[in-house]
Parts: structure tokens; C-alpha cells; sequence
């Protein structure tokens, strides 16, 4: 697999090579096959062989149509071989992958007119795979049983033999069941609360097994920025508890949608507290022939921690259109978080003492130490929480403690910025205001190189955009009936947040005029799955929150794009944590954040050179006129913003 599509020659500088070569692709093979000759690409193409040659971190702001997906993909796989490590394709989130990899993809594409074969391989996320514990819990209940004891009947033989595994065959993916809702798929995927260390049937797991295929990759890895930053996050305590990391050494990273990593890092980097769960590791050590006075502790550390979390979920506040709980840090709070910190000492003096003894295992003695540590580097951090934020969520299984760091900058700096190899973040809006100095300070980047090339599209004949402030719901869902009826369908709407989602889902079930066309609703199937219904039926409707960005969708069943309201930001904890330290958070934390994400919604609708279409804004904040103007702003070239008029009853 490790050949060059060049005659490599040793006397010439490698990169050099495979920027000639890459050239030629540009100029003759890909026009030969049919595909149009862009100034963008080349342009793009040159940029980036300086970042591979003198393995530096690149901005790469292209917009939409400049053919980026192929410069990156060319760069990387040539480098990869040169240096025996596969490069990491790291997306924003699982549904673009889907999108990289699909069978008429950009890698596909490149295999196929370059005549190349291409080792691209999935490193899917943790949560992407069946856990067979949670499995195993879910069909014991009455919920979905019969969805469940299909998901069971689906699993390969050897999972469930008690024998040695003679072969295996990858499994248990989401993607492998499309029709559960995210909530079924919740209730049997992987969660941080899962102890895999100790799991006897970690061998036999589709992530274990999936991990071991990954791996070999000899070009390619494609995973998610938050896989990505749990390696990251995870590399030091995996090696200590003689573990492989996450992702194999790597050659390089591109980060797809890279404006999107930061909160990618944060989340990586959260401590997450659950008082089953640290019951559940502390009651190992009851197992073996103990210490009375070790015993009392451990049984006083458990009833303080029942009763922490009793105070967290009684005293938190729900905060709107988000199921992110805010913590007020009052003083009953901090005196029971110091009895429970209290109690964690004394476990671990204890623990001293008993390690010489040798009646716990070694290995479960480690686990717990282990999770003892993370508790009190936690707890210790909660109650300092200037560099913190923190919030509650709760579940069917209680209440959890979130515990996420303010900046990431240092650790990225640290651990991934500094490792000496070529860095592209690669996006259509990577800039504020012509200037790459807001994520390089929000990363830790202090040296980059950065270009902009804009899209080639003729956005002033083939987009059409209109908005209204209209507060009235009933009048709101006219317009939208309205605009519907105009293309048809085939419409992608986007959602700030779930409440809006379902609110307009119920909205609509008692309204019979919307029943003309087949609405698709995020989190009623795998993602990707819908996103294909969608594209095959093709006056249908999609729904979705998570789509602003990435979703690639040419032609016609993707004619309309409408914003069910603006995408601000929301006001939990995360950008209140924001808005507190800004001298104006309006202007300096909601409306970057707005602008950026209807930037991105933007980008879905054009998606070749013959595509057009409508845009539809909605937001009762464009009764301003200040904040009508910045929208305007973004548009692109030569589009003009038309307001709508109530339809005549």
C-alpha cells in the first residue's frame, strides 16, 4: 500500500514530488475525467505543500466549490506513505464522515479517476457502538423490547459463544441500525460511565474489534473531532494502564470544519461525576478480606455521595432550551463536597495501608485509585471554578456532575500543536472579519500559515433569499407553508435547538396542509440514514439541528434552505460562562457565534455550479435593524435579503 502514484525520485525532495504530481492531477487528470479546471484548488494546492514541506499548522478558508476535499486528501495520502504513518481526517461530527465515505464521496471519487487504491479506514467514537452490558439491561425492561431483541438477534455468533473467537467480523455499529431513535440508541450504546477496563467481554466488543482494524490503516483515518480530542485527552492514562492509544502515531491531521474544534477539546476534556457509578468502583474493594476500618470508610463516602448528588439535582436551575442544569455554589454545597473530599482521603490512607497487604487485587486496587484521583482533581477544581465551568444533566440513571475547563489552549498547545507535524484546519469560515487571530488565540496557536480563497459559485443569479420577524406562531407556520409550497419541498430546516425542533413537529401533526409533503425529524433514525431518505425522496423535508454545517446534498432535493430562527447560542452554563468574562457579550460572544453558524447554513444550499434555490430566515431578531444589517453582511456577493408579507387569509 505504501507506493507512490509518482515515480519517486531519492535525489528530489519528497514534497516537491508530490506537489508536481498533485499539480498534474489539477491540470490533466481530474479535467480528463470530466471535472472543471479551478484557479481556487491550485491556489489551494500550493498553500498547503508549504505546510507539508515545512510541517507547519495552516488556516485553509475556502469556500464552498473549490474542490478542498481533494487538495487535503492528496496531500495527506502522499505524505502518509512517505512516512509509513497514516494521516488523521478528523470531521466535526459522525454525519460528515458519513458524507467523506459514502460510495460517490471524494475519496471514492479520487480512487476511482485517479485509478488509486486508497486505505481509508473509520475510527468511529466511543458512543458509536452497542455496549452488550447496556444490551443486556435494555432487553430486561419493558421499553422497545422488541426493537432490542432485534439489535440481540442481529449480534454475530461468536459474541455470545463461550469459545475461542477462530475469525471475527466488525459490528454493532449505529450506523448498522438506522431505524432506532437516538433515545433507544442511547439506552444500549456506550456511555463515559462504562468501565471497559474490567468488562469480561471487552474482547468480544464491536469498538475493541473495531479499534484493532482501524489501526492498521496504512493512509487514512477518518474520525470525529471529539475522537480525536479524547486520544488526545486520554493518550497518557492509556499508556499507563498498558493500553494502546485511541489513534496509531500519525503523519498529520486536517481537521474538516475546523472552526469547530475548540468546543470539541472542551468537551474531551470534561470530568464527568455520577454517584452510581463511583459506587459501583468503590464497592469492589468490599470483595475481598478488608479491613473493618477501611470498610466504615468506604460505606461513610457512599452515603455522602447519595447525598451530594440529592443536593445537586435539588438545588440546580434549569435553564431554557437547554438540558444543561446551572450549579449554584452556595455554602451547604461546599461543605458537603469537602466531607466527600474528606472521605476520599481517608479511602486513599487506607488503601496505603491495605496495598501491603495484598487482599485486594492489584488491578482492581489500580482502577480505584485511578478513579479516586480523577474525583479529587475534580472536586478540587469545582470548587475553584473561576477556569471552570460546570453544569448538571440529568437521565433515566440520575444525576451527573459536568465539570468542563474554561480554555483548552495550553493542553493543545501541549499535546498537539508542538508535535512537529503538518496541522490544515480546513473550512469555508475559519475568519472574523478577514482574520484568523480568534481561533488561533482560542487554540493556542501561536505560528500559522493562513489563506482564503472564496467560492466560485454564481450565488447572485441562483440564490434567493428572504427573512420576517413574525413572532405570531400560526402566522409563522403560514410563511412557512408558504415557502414550501414555492420549492416544492425539498427543503432542508434548521433548528436551533431540540426544543424548536419538536415544538414545530408538534405544531405541524395538527395542521393537515403540511401533509402534502413527508417530513423527516432528526432523532428518529441514524443520521446518515435520513440524510439518504432525504436525498432519494425528493420532495421531502428534513428537520435538524445538527446539519448547519457539512451536509453535502447537489441537485434538487436540496432547493430550499430555511432557518426555523437564528442560531444564537444558548444560555447555558457553557456561553454564560462566555458572556461573563466579555466587556460585550452581545456583540463579542452571541453574534460571532449567530453569524458563523448562518454562514454554514448558508453553505448547504449551493452545492454545484447548476444547483439554485431559496433561503428562508426566520428571527424575530431581525426586527432590528443593526442586527439585520450584520446578517445582510454575510451573504454572499450580489445577494439581496427580501422581507416577507403575511399571507392574505
Amino acid at each position: 500500500m505504501n507506493t507512490y502514484p509518482f515515480e519517486f525520485d531519492p535525489k528530489v525532495p519528497f514534497i516537491q514530488q508530490a506537489s508536481d504530481w498533485i499539480a498534474d492531477v489539477f491540470y490533466e487528470r481530474l479535467p480528463e475525467a470530466g471535472f472543471e479546471l479551478r484557479d481556487e484548488q491550485i491556489y489551494m494546492a500550493f498553500q498547503l505543500e508549504r505546510a507539508y514541506n515545512e510541517k507547519r499548522t495552516i488556516f485553509a478558508e475556502a469556500g464552498v466549490g473549490t474542490g478542498k476535499t481533494f487538495v487535503y486528501l492528496l496531500y495527506a495520502i502522499n505524505y502518509a506513505r512517505y512516512t509509513r504513518k497514516p494521516a488523521i481526517i478528523a470531521c466535526a461530527d459522525e454525519s460528515l464522515i458519513e458524507q467523506l465515505v459514502k460510495p460517490e464521496g471524494d475519496i471514492a471519487k479520487l480512487a476511482r479517476y485517479l485509478d488509486l487504491t486508497i486505505d481509508a479506514r473509520l475510527g468511529k467514537s466511543m458512543d458509536q457502538y452497542i455496549c452488550l452490558n447496556k444490551l443486556d439491561d435494555a432487553r430486561g425492561g419493558l421499553d422497545s423490547l422488541e426493537a432490542f431483541g432485534d439489535v440481540y438477534a442481529s449480534l454475530p455468533d461468536f459474541v455470545n459463544s463461550p469459545g475461542a473467537m477462530q475469525a471475527f467480523q466488525p459490528y454493532g455499529n449505529r450506523k448498522d441500525y438506522p431505524h432506532l431513535t437516538d433515545e433507544q440508541w442511547g439506552a444500549i450504546s456506550w456511555d463515559v460511565f462504562q468501565d471497559c477496563l474490567v468488562c469480561s467481554r471487552r474482547h468480544r466488543c464491536g469498538q475493541t474489534l473495531s479499534r484493532e482494524h482501524y489501526r492498521k490503516a496504512a493512509d487514512i483515518i477518518i474520525c470525529s473531532h471529539d475522537f480525536y480530542m479524547e486520544h488526545v485527552w486520554t493518550y497518557e492514562a492509556r499508556k499507563r494502564e498498558g493500553q494502546l492509544p485511541l489513534l496509531p502515531e500519525h503523519s498529520s491531521v486536517v481537521f474538516d470544519e475546523g472552526h469547530l474544534l475548540e468546543t470539541a477539546a472542551q468537551s474531551a476534556l470534561t470530568y464527568k461525576l455520577k454517584h452510581s457509578v463511583f459506587e459501583s468502583i468503590i464497592t469492589r474493594l468490599l470483595q475481598g478480606e478488608i479491613r473493618e476500618s477501611l470498610a466504615v470508610v468506604i460505606d461513610d463516602a457512599i452515603e455522602q455521595s447519595e447525598k451530594l448528588f440529592s443536593l445537586l439535582e435539588s438545588g440546580s436551575i434549569a435553564v431554557e432550551a437547554s438540558d444543561r442544569r446551572e450549579v449554584p455554589l452556595t455554602r451547604e454545597l461546599l461543605n458537603e463536597l469537602n466531607r466527600f473530599s474528606a472521605l476520599l482521603g481517608g479511602i486513599e490512607e487506607e488503601l496505603v495501608f491495605e496495598s501491603g497487604m495484598y487482599t485486594i487485587d492489584a488491578y482492581q486496587l489500580t482502577i480505584v485509585e485511578e478513579h479516586l484521583e480523577m474525583l479529587q482533581l475534580a472536586l478540587r477544581l469545582f470548587k475553584e471554578p473561576e477556569g471552570l465551568i460546570s453544569w448538571v444533566e440529568e437521565d433515566r440513571d440520575g444525576t451527573t456532575l459536568v465539570i468542563m475547563p474554561k480554555l483548552v489552549k495550553e493542553v493543545l498547545k501541549e499535546r498537539v500543536f508542538s508535535k512537529q507535524i503538518p496541522v490544515v484546519f480546513s473550512s469555508a469560515t475559519l475568519s472574523v472579519g478577514g482574520s484568523f487571530q480568534y481561533i488561533a488565540d482560542s487554540l493556542g496557536i501561536e505560528d500559522a500559515l493562513s489563506f482564503s480563497v472564496a467560492s466560485p459559485y454564481d450565488y447572485e443569479d441562483r440564490m434567493r433569499t428572504a427573512y420576517a420577524s413574525e413572532t405570531d406562531r400560526a402566522v409563522k407556520l403560514d410563511l412557512a407553508l408558504q415557502r414550501l409550497r414555492l420549492s416544492e419541498g425539498r427543503a432542508l430546516i434548521l433548528f436551533p435547538s431540540k426544543e424548536e425542533l419538536h415544538r414545530f413537529q408538534a405544531d405541524i401533526a395538527g395542521k393537515p396542509e403540511f401533509s402534502a409533503y413527508r417530513f423527516l425529524f432528526e432523532g428518529t433514525a441514524e443520521i446518515s440514514h435520513l440524510i439518504a431518505d432525504f436525498q432519494n425522496d425528493e420532495q421531502s423535508v428534513l428537520c435538524a439541528l445538527t446539519l448547519w454545517e457539512g451536509l453535502d446534498i447537489p441537485g434538487p432535493s436540496l432547493s430550499h434552505v430555511m432557518m426555523w430562527s437564528l442560531p444564537f447560542p444558548p444560555h447555558d452554563p457553557v456561553f454564560t460562562a462566555r458572556r461573563r468574562e466579555s466587556a460585550d457579550p452581545f456583540g463579542q460572544v452571541d453574534m460571532p457565534y449567530m453569524l458563523l453558524r448562518l454562514r454554514q447554513g448558508l453553505g448547504r444550499l449551493i452545492r454545484k455550479r447548476d444547483d439554485e434555490g431559496i433561503v428562508t430566515i426566520f428571527g424575530r431578531e431581525l426586527e432590528d435593524a443593526s442586527i439585520l444589517a450584520q446578517v445582510e453582511a454575510v451573504l454572499p456577493q450580489g445577494v439581496t435579503l427580501t422581507s416577507l408579507t403575511r399571507p392574505s387569509n
